[in-house]
């Protein structure tokens, strides 16, 4: 009886393992069952969102400039187109600008003012008070790299209507080359806003003169300058279209007081005026004497009250001139569109020419000269480029 006990004892113990086994099997059974199906499920769901779901493209961001350089007034006075004469009855300008052509070379666009008429030879060459000048001195420029040209002086009536009319002809036989604004023979013309792009940047070009030294436009012809006395509002609302057209608007302006190194009230009342209009680059002129550098509107709009005159014949102060730089910048995000002004910067340049005579003049960056060409230019440069920023210290002086 006890061998009979034993024995079911043993099966007892047989079948308990047997059930152990079977439970550990369907274990990892289940486990695995929980866990495969959960990776395959996984897997079709991503080639699913790449195959047949929408993909989400990266917005790109896109970044561009272009620099922009720029002088004064070209005041040809006798003396200056008197040394430009060359023996066979033309004139040669190069040499006197040359120095200044090279920095104006290494810039993406180039802005001086031509303050005097270009009539040309045919009509007679004339001096103060009542100007023409040769048209290779236009020539001459566009050689040395500029490419925008402001017309809009008070002496833009001094030869007349035909002279607005030849000179007029001769800008746009260049077109392709240099964009002349400030002077028009037909309403249209007036009306019209110059747009032109450059590395991507789209800028608008516009010109304008306080008025033409009381020498009235013909009745009916009050299109041939772009005068702002009695126009103010339409000055501004071109401003205005032109903010609509493109990137950047650029503001040469004739102003203020001659021979003041300082703004007058209107010259500050319109400049903030054409800021608020939508004037990004305002570049001042008229006074023969340079004025100061200021960022208005929380640097949204680089302001160079006068940049003095480019060459002349005059004296004393007025025989130095700015250079003035900017950097234009556009940054593009999908829809989205920044455009922001940096790196300005103003430097000095002076006329030099043989005491009396004005033999070999020539404009000569002030980091080219010595005590030889100008005695006392290193005074001379620390008086005159402390009004470079009398209105705003954070303007950098020099760096071309």
């Amino acid at each position: 009886m006890a061998k009979k006990r034993k024995v079911k004892t043993w099966f007892k113990v047989l079948i308990g393992l047997v059930l152990v086994c079977a439970l550990a099997l369907c274990g990892i059974f289940i486990w695995k069952n929980r866990e495969e199906p959960a990776k395959i499920k996984a897997e079709p769901s991503a080639e699913l969102s790449q195959a047949d779901g929408p993909k989400m493209e990266e917005i790109k961001e896109e970044e561009t400039s272009f620099t922009l350089f720029m002088v004064g007034d070209g005041l040809i006075h006798g003396a200056v187109y008197y040394w430009a004469e060359q023996p066979d009855g033309s004139y040669e300008f190069k040499p006197m600008v040359d120095r200044i052509g090279e920095i104006a070379r290494q810039y993406d666009v180039a802005y001086y003012n031509q303050e005097t008429i270009l009539g040309g030879t045919e009509m007679g060459l004339s001096s103060f008070p009542i100007f023409n000048t040769p048209q290779e001195f236009g020539l001459n420029m566009i050689e040395e790299g500029f490419d925008l040209v402001s017309t809009a002086t008070n002496h833009s009536m001094d030869m007349g209507a035909e002279g607005i009319e030849r000179q007029y002809n001769f800008w746009k036989s260049h077109d392709d080359q240099i964009l002349m604004e400030g002077t028009n023979l037909s309403w249209e013309e007036r009306n019209e806003i110059s747009v032109r792009e450059c590395n991507g940047i789209s800028y608008a070009f516009l010109s304008w003169t306080f008025g033409t030294n009381g020498i009235p436009m013909p009745e009916g012809m009050e299109y041939l300058v772009n005068s702002y006395t009695g126009y103010e509002d339409e000055m501004l609302e071109q401003v205005r279209r032109a903010d609509e057209m493109a990137d950047v608007v650029i503001m040469a302006i004739h102003w203020g007081t001659e021979y003041a190194d300082y703004p007058n009230d209107n010259q500050l009342y319109l400049a903030q005026a054409l800021s608020d209009a939508g004037c990004d680059i305002i570049i001042g002129n008229h006074p023969h004497m340079i004025q100061p550098v200021q960022w208005i509107n929380g640097n949204k709009t680089i302001c160079f009250y006068a940049l003095g005159n480019l060459i002349s014949a005059q004296f004393d102060d007025s025989l130095v001139g700015m250079m003035g730089a900017v950097t234009v910048n556009k940054k593009t995000k999908g829809d989205e569109t920044e455009i922001t002004l940096s790196d300005v910067k103003a430097d000095l340049h002076w006329t030099y020419g043989e005491v009396n005579t004005w033999k070999d003049m020539e404009v000569i960056p002030f980091t080219q000269l010595n005590d030889s060409l100008c005695p006392g230019y290193q005074e001379l440069y620390n008086r005159m480029s402390k009004i470079i920023t009398a209105m705003d210290d954070s303007i950098q002086v020099g760096g071309f």
